[in-house]
């Protein structure tokens, strides 16, 4: 069975304890005619630690709800709508029921932009934080090193001073 609503898309709650929030569909599960909403039907599940680097706690995570208590959110309009399937260009697409825009292709270019600009803003990053960071390690290191190498000298001047009172002393 189809759903009318896809991952990635943006939803509004229309039924249940959650009525009323909006968030993005995290996973869609058909054969359920079911929807993970981020943020929405928060499950917390008791684990126990089964061996010493296990964590254990309270675990808090989306359960599924059902995809018939969602509605759409058009992004165009920005109301919760129902969703039209029409033909365009020989191919099936989705539709805001209210304003008619293509729910499909909104969607999709949201993405690619986001996209775009968070694969631009890493290459960014990656190119200025290396050389800020090898400097300051760099500089910490050779502290560290000059204070160890003094500590080293004045143990050494120290252990000298003693043994030579002590030769003074049983002479």
């Amino acid at each position: 069975m189809k759903l009318h609503v896809r991952k990635g898309d943006t939803v509004v709650v229309i039924a249940g304890k959650d009525k009323g929030k909006t968030g993005k569909v995290l996973t869609a599960i058909p054969s359920d005619n079911a929807v993970v909403v981020e943020g929405v039907n928060i499950i917390s599940r008791h684990k126990k630690p089964r061996n010493a680097q296990d964590k254990g706690g309270i675990m808090k995570a989306e359960g599924k709800i059902s995809a018939s208590n969602v509605q759409i959110i058009c992004p165009v309009c920005g109301k919760a709508t129902r969703v039209a399937n029409t033909i365009i260009d020989s191919k099936k697409t989705r539709t805001c029921k209210k304003c008619g825009a293509s729910l499909d292709v909104a969607t999709k270019k949201a993405t690619k932009k986001t996209a775009t600009k968070t694969v631009k803003t890493e290459k960014a990053e990656k190119t200025e934080k290396p050389a800020k960071t090898t400097a300051k390690t760099t500089t910490k290191k050779t502290a560290v090193k000059d204070t160890t190498k003094t500590k080293k000298a004045a143990t050494k001047t120290t252990s000298v001073a003693k043994s030579t009172r002590r030769v003074a002393s049983n002479g």
